[in-house]
């Protein structure tokens, strides 16, 4: 299949159009930065590094981060499903103004956090019921720590009836280390953290007997969160086993046949990350680098402006020398957005994105 992505439209992309996106991905050897959002500022943050650096990007929102959009001071049992459908709303309204494609995903959903999932989804069913897409391009079910025959089970359960509106699955096989979004192993065991090429083949034969909308994070080490060099040991040659093996076992033409997710991007050593890209990896989820991007902006201008933000009035120029212009959280927030849109263009370069969606393809 020869796939022009310039003739991707800009605005969240589902169904067949993301299907060729991943494909377009996948067989040209990049991925997209999937970016952990919180609030309009980060969204419109992402949604311009994308734009300036010429990329379709994965903007995604976590169970947290849903009950952060939908405000602190909400009570409703459901405000992890109301802030992730107004963050989805959000990202709709305004993604194609900024003349990308744009997948809305919804990050790592475990066991406990199913009824979230199911809320997501009802939204999704009732979307496509008045427009004939999903809400959401894509959802993320994480059941990593329960045995490989249950994360099966339930994720062909969602997948056929997430196949019914074109919505895409994407499934954690093995277990990604450190600490996410209340989610803690620090501790697990390392044997845990590089999924077997026949673990990864049963979810890849039972999904696809479904839908091919679907892809898989499979651990080789990762970790969430930025550790010292040398405590993460990465081995993408696992995502290579892995494609050899499903390739032979299912006679397909294809010689990468999985779309693979990188999860635990903050941190990662530049030639792992590009050697991933080489074996299917479409998908790479940074959080805790733009968490601290965006801080350090606004850590960078209080500390050079502080003499100015102590009183809203009164500063060296004079004791009645108003200080609106530095307090005005307009002022501060873009400086976070700016240094979160710089963090941003690095991992675009680190995944071979720049500018794909103004070059021909290659296919």
């Amino acid at each position: 299949m020869s796939i022009n992505i310039n003739e991707i439209p800009a605005g969240v992309v589902t169904g067949e159009n993301l299907v060729k996106l991943m494909k377009h991905a996948k067989d040209n050897c990049y991925a997209l930065p999937a970016v952990n959002v919180t609030s309009s500022s980060t969204v419109n943050a992402a949604l311009q590094a994308a734009r300036d650096i010429g990329s379709p990007i994965v903007i995604q929102v976590s169970n947290g981060g849903g009950k952060f959009y939908a405000g602190k001071g909400c009570k409703a049992k459901n405000a992890g499903v109301l802030g992730s459908v107004s963050a989805a709303l959000h990202v709709r309204q305004m993604a194609k103004y900024y003349g990308v494609p744009v997948v809305m995903h919804s990050d790592h959903c475990s066991k406990k956090l199913l009824p979230w999932f199911d809320g997501m989804l009802a939204a999704d069913e009732e979307y496509f019921a008045k427009f004939g897409e999903p809400l959401f391009s894509s959802h993320m079910l994480d059941l990593s720590e329960e045995p490989l025959e249950e994360i099966v089970e339930v994720c062909k359960h969602y997948m056929t009836r997430m196949a019914k509106i074109n919505c895409w699955l994407e499934t954690e096989v093995g277990i990604t280390g450190g600490e996410e979004d209340g989610v803690d192993n620090s501790d697990v065991e390392s044997s845990k953290m590089y999924t077997q090429p026949e673990e990864v083949h049963q979810i890849w034969k039972a999904l696809s007997d479904i839908s091919p909308m679907f892809s898989i994070a499979a651990a080789f080490g990762n970790v969430h969160g930025v550790y010292k060099p040398g405590n993460v040991k990465l081995r993408p040659e696992v995502l290579l086993n892995a494609q050899h093996y499903i390739a032979k076992k299912s006679g397909s033409s294809e010689a990468k046949p999985v779309y693979f997710v990188f999860h635990g991007g903050s941190g990662s050593e530049k030639n792992k990350i590009q050697e991933s890209l080489k074996y299917g990896v479409v998908k790479f989820n940074i959080d805790t680098d733009t968490q601290w991007a965006y801080w350090d902006g606004v850590r960078e201008f209080v500390a050079k402006n502080a003499p100015y933000m102590q009183a809203q009035i009164g500063n060296p120029l004079g004791a009645d020398k108003p200080n609106k212009k530095f307090y005005d959280p307009r002022v501060w927030m873009r400086k976070g957005e700016e240094t979160l849109i710089a963090r941003l263009h690095e991992s675009f370069a680190d995944l071979n994105s720049v500018g794909v969606i103004n070059r021909p393809s290659k296919l």
